[in-house]
């Protein structure tokens, strides 16, 4: 939690909103997305997938591969706490929204489907779009995927994997994801190992999205690391998340941005 806190001062120190940034394919980015004030009548269905869950009251056996939570001290946990606290947020879950509706990703890769909470703001994103999320934990998957019936999310594949054994065995160099959300393992050498092993689907226009970048000390070296690669030519810091852009045409630059 010091760590967190600490991390959250170095970040505001750096941070700037719109005016301080002088990429038009970022500013536009921050201005007609990040700052979007605007109402959806999609965020109406995020909320009420997110009260479906609250209301639940059965208990899950969770298996956890990732570096574990904060929150719970027991596998045993009622899936309402699991929605109220380990979950996106709500207004994360309108930003991931918008983030799918500006750039229209017409393939979705999600590493980490918990409850489905960003999963349906992934699919509201983008309804045409082919969305592959993945989960460890079957019992976790199984409440996602009773929730993406309910609410007629079409299009969404749910896989219950370990996520490394899903890389292994699936020719990751004939995917092409136009955006990956990675939100199921934080912990340093599992996002770099992912990172790598992803790296073969990217292409202009790819779009990834690394959650929870200032978890811990490990998190803060592998967004470092990640920052640093070759492939990588623009990086936007919001704290909680951290955006990776390949685009071929731009200088390398990193933005810290306040949402």
């Amino acid at each position: 939690m010091i760590h967190i806190i600490t991390s959250y001062f170095k970040f505001l120190w750096h941070s700037k909103n719109q005016h301080g940034v002088h990429s038009p394919f970022v500013y536009s980015l921050v201005t007609k997305c990040f700052y979007d004030k605007k109402t959806k009548p999609q965020y109406k269905l995020l909320k009420a997938y997110r009260n479906e869950l609250l209301k639940n009251k059965n208990t899950i056996e969770v298996t956890d591969f990732g570096a574990g939570s904060r929150v719970f001290k027991s596998n045993t946990r009622p899936i309402a706490k699991i929605a109220a606290t380990a979950g996106i947020t709500p207004k994360r879950a309108e930003l991931l929204y918008r983030i799918v509706n500006y750039f229209q990703p017409e393939t979705v890769l999600e590493i980490g489907t918990s409850l489905g909470l960003a999963t349906s703001a992934l699919s509201l994103g983008n309804p045409k779009a082919k969305i592959t999320t993945l989960e460890g934990c079957p019992e976790t998957s199984g409440v996602a995927q009773k929730q993406f019936q309910q609410f007629n999310f079409n299009n969404i594949e749910a896989v219950v994997t370990e996520f490394k054994d899903y890389f292994s065995k699936t020719a990751t160099g004939n995917c092409d994801w136009k955006l990956i959300y990675f939100d199921g393992n934080h912990s340093k050498e599992a996002t770099l190992e992912y990172f790598e092993l992803l790296l073969p689907t990217i292409t202009n226009d790819t779009v990834w999205i690394f959650d929870d970048i200032h978890w811990s000390e490990g998190m803060d070296e592998a967004w470092e690391i990640i920052k640093n690669h070759p492939k990588v030519t623009v990086t936007i810091d919001t704290f909680q998340w951290g955006l990776v852009f390949f685009r071929y045409e731009q200088e390398k630059e990193h933005f810290v941005i306040r949402i």
